[in-house]
């Protein structure tokens, strides 16, 4: 592979993920897709196949990174979100600030998921009469 074809595809994958806040999610997107271009480009150079198919009408492989839930929640760990409690309606709040709008039964799984991988632990505490879960990164 040239330099310069190397360059290029560095150049795509930035402006790519130019406008994803930083964190674990931004840097996972920008190697997915060099990853991708660079073995466009090593396909093309070997055979003379058709090109491949949009991006959006392939299914997904199990290298992938994940883009769902999981992936918001730890892209609001890297950004300090969970450094105090939070509770469930304050999670799906932010997130749908941020375009990404879940029901209320959509969210415990995940977060429930990361507790479990120790990634965020959860602490039951008693707010107005109600005794709910609050989750924090420490």
């Amino acid at each position: 592979m040239k330099k310069d074809e190397l360059a290029r595809a560095v150049a795509i994958a930035e402006a790519a993920v130019r406008q994803m806040p930083e964190g674990a999610m931004k840097v996972a997107a920008f190697q997915t897709i060099l990853q991708e271009l660079l073995q466009r480009q090593r396909a093309d150079s070997t055979t003379e196949a058709p090109p491949a198919a949009p991006e959006a009408h392939r299914k997904r492989t199990a290298a992938a990174p994940a883009t769902g839930t999981t992936s918001r929640l730890m892209s609001l760990m890297d950004e300090g979100f969970f450094n105090q409690q939070r509770s469930l309606p304050e999670i799906r709040q932010v997130l749908a600030e941020r375009g990404w709008h879940y029901k209320p039964e959509d969210i415990g799984t995940p977060v429930t998921r990361l507790v479990r991988q120790k990634h965020l632990r959860r602490v039951r505490v008693a707010e107005g009469g109600k005794k709910l879960w609050r989750y924090s990164s420490y």
